[in-house]
């Protein structure tokens, strides 16, 4: 797995890029998704090089499928050790609210990203009540 500085647009990206394939499909709404909410702006990345580092994870993830092919997207260790790139609270907070809208843009959120976002926000502390409470200011 490609390491990235603490708390950059691309560490962030890769949480976000994870979302988007953690279910084994990647639904052409995630990425409208990005368009309409300016993801791109919001975390600071140029759409070309949030590509790049979608498209990475995926090679990271497929490079780490076991010897018979099976690949494991919610691999504890893995996405702790992502969780830990990102410590800025407010980029966390960030976080969690674009992967909560990445996970129901396809009109539901699938078993493995609810356990995924419950993930998340438990391993950092976070609450939905957090959540509304920076996002009503």
């Amino acid at each position: 797995m490609r390491k990235y500085a603490l708390n950059s647009p691309e560490a962030l990206a890769r949480l976000l890029a994870m979302f988007m394939i953690t279910d084994g499909n990647m639904d052409p709404r995630e990425l409208e998704l990005l368009e309409r909410l300016h993801v791109y702006d919001l975390i600071g990345l140029p759409r070309k090089q949030f590509t790049k580092v979608l498209v990475d994870y995926c090679d990271d993830v497929s490079d780490e499928a076991n010897d018979d092919g099976t690949i494991h997207l919610l691999d504890a260790e893995r996405i702790n050790g992502l969780l830990a790139e990102v410590s800025d609270h407010r980029k966390r907070i960030l976080a969690c609210v674009l992967a909560m809208d990445i996970s129901k843009s396809d009109g539901t959120i699938s078993e493995p990203e609810m356990a995924l976002l419950s993930h998340m926000m438990k391993s950092w502390g976070i609450s939905l009540d957090d959540l509304e409470r920076e996002f009503a200011r």
